[in-house]
């Protein structure tokens, strides 16, 4: 006999762990029980490979899942298996918020309100950058100057990528993939620009933060491996105009050079002199703009096979998600 099913709003929030036992009892406690729009709200604790009593607290507190890895894997790798386990548990909703508690847990009705009303599929919380006070003048600087660029290279409009204090719908948390091993704060808001994915943002508030950051161990440090990242990910999602920009610097110097040396050769000739070095190195930058445009072509070909890879990855990885979550 079939029996009625009342499709329910499940809520999973994530919250990537590695050694947190002093911050994770707070933030859990913060968390709310019920939201608008939700009718499940059920937590989820990514133990990173922590050497204290991070899963015991989280076991204490009653957490709902708790995805155990045997080893720090570093927090993108946690990001991604914690929207994994929330996928196959249900999840309608995926909200991930820190574990040292500096996201204000009440704004969490504020960060899925774009998702719920079908506005928006992903939806980060920008904090008030200016006003936070532990965070120095040189970090507030970089925060803006990487989030300008992600905006440049994503399309979108976000003020605060490196939050990761965001709310994603199934169908988002299924097309993404990260790649790096860094951040995935970066990474998916320049995926959800390229695939089309909906982005919005919505201002939060933050707490004080009782420990230092363990993502930013130094502030050059991290600009590198943001920089990496940005520019990783802009290969790989706009190849060919990523090289046709890298490969147009060598091509125009060469041509430049090959005017001076036409001019310099036929035109305003000096006695004994050949300017053969300048058309050597004219011809060698002509040929390497020309062949990283080449690469461009090449990488763009590539990029295509990848994005039909990435549809049929989709389509088999809501598939089976989908059978899995059918009532019996």
């Amino acid at each position: 006999m079939k029996r009625d099913f009342i499709a329910l709003t499940k809520l999973i929030i994530q919250i990537p762990c590695y050694n947190e036992e002093e911050t994770l009892g707070a933030t859990l406690k913060a968390l709310p029980e019920t939201l608008p729009g939700v009718d499940v709200i059920e937590r989820l604790i990514v133990n990173d490979g922590s050497t204290d009593g991070t899963v015991r607290v989280a076991r204490e507190m009653g957490v709902e899942h708790i995805v155990d890895l045997p080893q720090n894997q570093g927090l993108a790798r946690a990001f991604m298996a914690g929207l994994e386990e929330a996928l196959r548990s249900g999840a309608d909703i995926v909200i991930n918020t820190d574990a040292d508690n500096q996201y204000n847990a009440d704004d969490m009705g504020k960060l899925i309100e774009p998702v719920i009303g079908k506005t928006a599929e992903i939806v980060v919380g920008a904090r008030p950058i200016d006003s936070v006070e532990h965070f120095s003048a040189a970090k507030k600087l970089l925060q803006k100057l990487g989030s300008w660029a992600v905006r440049v290279v994503s399309g979108t409009d976000i003020p605060d990528a490196p939050s990761g204090f965001r709310a994603m719908s199934r169908n988002a948390a299924m097309q993404i993939n990260v790649f790096n091993d860094h951040t995935y704060t970066l990474e998916t808001i320049i995926q959800a620009g390229h695939k089309g994915i909906p982005i919005t943002w919505v201002p939060v508030r933050v707490n004080e933060v009782r420990r230092p950051s363990r993502l930013v161990k130094s502030v050059p440090s991290y600009v590198a491996r943001s920089v990496m990242v940005i520019i990783r990910i802009f290969m790989l999602y706009r190849p060919l105009r990523f090289f046709t920009i890298l490969g147009s610097v060598p091509f125009t110097l060469g041509f430049l050079l090959g005017i001076r040396w036409l001019s310099l050769s036929y035109f305003f000739p000096e006695p004994g002199r050949t300017y053969v070095p300048s058309l050597i190195l004219a011809a060698i930058l002509l040929l390497i703009g020309f062949q990283t445009w080449i690469l461009g072509l090449i990488a763009d070909l590539m990029a295509a096979n990848r994005r039909l890879l990435e549809e049929i990855r989709l389509r088999v990885r809501r598939a089976e998600l989908d059978k899995n979550s059918k009532p019996e």
